[in-house]
């Protein structure tokens, strides 16, 4: 007989001593990279082409208004304008209400460099889009852009 037993040899444990480290590095990576979107769209918004396409420099100064159908519409259904001020569906009476919100956020000095950026659909009508415009003028938001796409050239 033998005096020393035969250990029978398993694998090592895993060390998991990095392991806090690498999660930590994926968190922050993932902390940085992603962008986040400030509102869920509950319109279409197919934008219209253009050739003429310009940035908008300061984002922060801008409000956003979507028309168009609502998203759950066949494409070849007549659906009426629909107008999505911040995540809700709004008539537009309530735009008024919307600009002097998003005034309130900003200095009285950077109101007048306030813009409102209207992101309509290309089968959206004139009429709901100048009733909008209609609303912005008469509470002196006169500054309006329309978002488009740029044209693609092929040929």
């Amino acid at each position: 007989m033998s005096k020393f037993s035969k250990k029978k040899k398993g694998l090592p444990p895993i060390n998991t001593a990095s392991l806090p480290d690498i999660v930590f590095m994926l968190l922050f990576f993932f902390m940085v990279a992603t962008t986040m979107r400030e509102t869920a769209i509950l319109v279409k918004n197919e934008l219209p082409s253009s050739t003429e396409v310009k940035k908008l420099s300061e984002k922060r100064l801008v409000s956003t208004i979507y028309v168009g159908a609502a998203t759950n519409t066949p494409k070849n259904a007549d659906a009426p304008d629909l107008i999505q001020l911040n995540d809700k569906i709004a008539s537009v009476k309530d735009v008024r209400n919307f600009i002097y919100n998003e005034r309130q956020d900003i200095p009285l000095a950077e109101q007048s460099a306030m813009t409102t950026l209207i992101k309509s659909d290309v089968n959206s009508t004139v009429g709901t889009i100048t009733d909008i415009k209609k609303e912005l003028r008469e509470i002196n938001a006169l500054k309006v852009t329309y978002a488009t796409r740029q044209k693609s050239e092929r040929k």
